[in-house]
């Protein structure tokens, strides 16, 4: 199969140039003759389309042979997981019941939504409101970005 592959490669290199020389004989040559060339290119093209789909139909199958290996479960990472106790700040926002990073962060958007601190124009920042503003270090506004940076330092 794959000395098949190669002769076919070397097909289609050896058309591509005769097409080339092809193209200013058709601005020299009247209109009436440019159609006809058009028609001999269109009939090549097909048969390139076959390689390639004979190309494809073998590719599935070698991926379906990887695919069957990793038959194991996906499994959480441990250190989302891992409770968390936050400072006395963040306490104030969240709870103090340690919770895992991702249930923090939740719930910081939570508290979010529920006061309307998004900014109306770019939904981007967060405007604090005087329990945030201590959580970010002061900052009356911060990117939800920067957010999951200033909160992880109030996780332990």
């Amino acid at each position: 199969m794959a000395t098949a592959k190669k002769p076919a490669a070397k097909k289609p290199a050896a058309k591509k140039p005769v097409a080339k020389k092809a193209a200013p004989a058709k601005k020299v040559v009247a209109k009436k003759a440019a159609p006809a060339k058009k028609v001999v290119a269109k009939k090549a093209a097909p048969a390139k389309k076959v390689a390639a789909k004979k190309v494809a139909v073998k590719k599935p199958a070698a991926k379906k042979v990887a695919a069957k290996k990793p038959a194991t479960a996906r499994k959480p990472n441990a250190a989302f997981m891992k409770p968390v106790t936050p400072s006395a700040l963040l306490a104030a926002v969240i709870g103090a019941a340690p919770a895992p990073r991702t249930e923090v962060t939740k719930k910081v958007w939570e508290y979010i939504k529920k006061f309307n601190l998004q900014n109306a124009l770019n939904r981007r920042m967060i405007d604090a409101d005087e329990k945030l503003k201590a959580v970010f270090g002061g900052k009356k506004q911060v990117s939800m970005f920067e957010m999951t940076k200033l909160i992880s330092g109030h996780l332990k």
